[in-house]
């Protein structure tokens, strides 16, 4: 272990002890995650952005050796994430809402509005069925959609003004590994892993689901290593 991965670790462990232990921030988060107003999706924006970056950021450690290098675009990236985050809280509270009615349809009537005093089979049930429709459905176009907005900060270098032009999507779409893409990333990826991660989401509380999607980010960012190091090989 070298000394920036003590800086890290460090860092990572000082920064999360101050939501547990300092009063103020720990009331400021827990109101904000609990709001069923525009403060949850802007701590949805801070939530994705951080801890998904850092997910990244530890991939590209694992892949080269360090947390950051010229052209790989922090920025940027916690801009990107913190757009995708609000996209998945959302999609998050869609499939979570409209997973009631499809198992209403499979015979298995749940009370949305009591879902946490349901018997344990029923919760696994509900949220093994809200992680299945919701990767299946919306991670694919998600992915996709992440991977066109990292090759796209990669092209510009990882700047701002470079990140702000106008993204190819025709041409970076076309020319993506989809190999990688298709029997790694979604072959594997989702069934294996983001089928029974997300289960875990949404047997939790709603208040904490966006955080243990984003903390999700930190596995991401080891799946996106392990995706380049194929690519790289391929």
């Amino acid at each position: 272990m070298k000394k920036h991965d003590i800086i890290f670790i460090v860092s990572a462990i000082v920064i999360v002890l101050a939501f547990f232990c300092i009063t103020p921030l720990n009331d400021w988060f827990s109101e904000w995650s609990k709001a069923k107003d525009g403060r949850y999706f802007v701590l949805a924006f801070l939530k994705f952005g951080v801890l998904a970056t850092a997910g990244e950021c530890i991939g590209l450690r694992i892949a080269k050796g360090k947390y950051n290098e010229k052209g790989f675009g922090v920025m940027p990236r916690f801009i990107v994430w913190g757009i995708l985050g609000v996209g998945i809280s959302t999609a998050m509270s869609v499939f979570a809402g409209g997973t009631f009615g499809f198992l209403h349809y499979c015979g298995l009537d749940l009370n949305p509005a009591d879902i946490a005093n349901e018997c344990f089979g029923n919760q696994l049930i509900y949220a093994f069925s809200v992680s299945v429709l919701m990767n299946t459905f919306f991670a694919p176009v998600f992915m996709t959609v992440h991977k066109i907005t990292d090759t796209h900060i990669l092209e510009h270098q990882g700047t701002i003004r470079g990140f702000f032009k106008p993204i190819a999507f025709g041409r970076i779409l076309k020319n993506l590994n989809w190999d990688v893409q298709w029997n790694f990333v979604f072959k594997k990826t989702i069934p294996f892993f983001w089928y029974p991660a997300h289960t875990i989401t949404f047997m939790l509380p709603s208040e904490y689901r966006v955080l243990f999607a984003a903390l999700l980010g930190v596995a991401l960012g080891l799946i996106l290593s392990i995706a380049n190091l194929k690519k790289s090989k391929s």
